[in-house]
């Protein structure tokens, strides 16, 4: 695939990034949110789609990990970038040859923004991963994680085992439970460690920190006594959570400065919960690779850390059950 020539630098080079005049970090929507649904225009075809993500990010180990849980790993083949994002945002091994990164093998893309660009040469955001690619019509579907996940769990019920089919990590009678979790999970916990650590000003790192935390001690609450956040059963709510806490201790508690507390001393609850969905659930555990994880994080966001240095700790990555 021929890379575009024209200059893309503000859109691949996290350096370049702005934050709001206040210096609080904004993340900006994504940009395709189509469906795979019957009778549109992203039928649920077998052999039609790919996910291309990074171990790394959240976002994208939300849809690896229901992937995992619903048996589509041999329907949605899935490629993994290398966690060092540069200049040229997030590469293919051929680009940046890193451990357990992947090729593209469908257009042999160097970097992710070589596939935004041939789905739309114009487009004007930033080349984020996930991406849901349709192989037919050479294109992203979708690159908003909630939605992709959210696809995952029904699009495909047809197409798997029954006891794959019956598994619904969005039920109808847990619904507004779910929803009204999210609405302050996602901007306070999983988007809050981001406003913390990509703060410019201290006004609006304070304020970033102390919303996550007071945040994560509602859910300590909700947690304490119980296996799952909503109800007796695992959902989205515990997935779209998950990816966030374990990379807590590793990354977010030194890197982005998350740190009145880490989670292995000062959330019990919370540690349990996610210990027992990581050593229990191989869909949780697969879908982790803390190598890609630290080194992103470290080494991708030089505003952050200059220096590029790794940190060896927290040993273990994740404490035994």
């Amino acid at each position: 695939m021929a890379s575009e020539s024209k200059d893309v630098s503000s859109q691949t080079d996290i350096s370049k990034m702005k934050t709001s005049d206040d210096g609080s970090f904004k993340r900006a929507p994504m940009v395709f949110r189509n469906a795979i649904e019957k009778g549109g225009k992203f039928e649920p075809e077998l052999g039609r789609y790919h996910l291309y993500v990074s171990y790394a990010c959240p976002w994208a180990t939300r849809t690896l990990i229901v992937r995992k849980l619903k048996g589509l790993d041999g329907l949605i083949p899935v490629s993994v970038v290398s966690p060092r994002m540069g200049n040229n945002g997030w590469p293919f091994a051929p680009a940046d040859d890193f451990p357990d990164a992947d090729a593209d093998p469908n257009y042999n893309a160097q970097h992710v923004k070589d596939l935004y660009l041939k789905a739309d040469p114009d487009f004007s955001g930033r080349f984020t991963v996930p991406i849901l690619w349709d192989k037919k019509l050479h294109t992203i579907v979708n690159n908003e994680s909630s939605e992709i996940i959210r696809m995952f769990n029904t699009a495909f019920n047809d197409s798997i085992p029954a006891d794959k089919a019956a598994l619904d990590f969005y039920p109808e009678d847990l619904r507004a439970e779910i929803d009204s979790l999210n609405d302050w999970i996602y901007p306070n916990i999983n988007n809050g460690v981001y406003r913390s650590g990509f703060a410019t000003t201290q006004s609006a790192y304070e304020e970033a920190v102390h919303q996550l935390f007071e945040s994560l001690d509602k859910v300590e609450k909700l947690l304490t006594g119980k296996q799952y956040i909503v109800g007796d059963r695992l959902t989205e709510c515990d997935i779209r959570l998950w990816v966030t806490i374990i990379r807590f201790d590793p990354v977010y508690v030194g890197h982005f400065k998350c740190n009145i507390r880490d989670i292995r001393h000062g959330y019990p609850a919370i540690n349990k919960w996610m210990k027992n969905l990581y050593w229990n659930n191989d869909a949780f555990k697969s879908s982790t690779n803390f190598n890609h994880i630290k080194t992103h994080y470290y080494w991708s966001h030089q505003m952050i850390n200059g220096t590029r240095i790794v940190p060896v700790g927290p040993i273990p990555d994740i404490e035994p059950l």
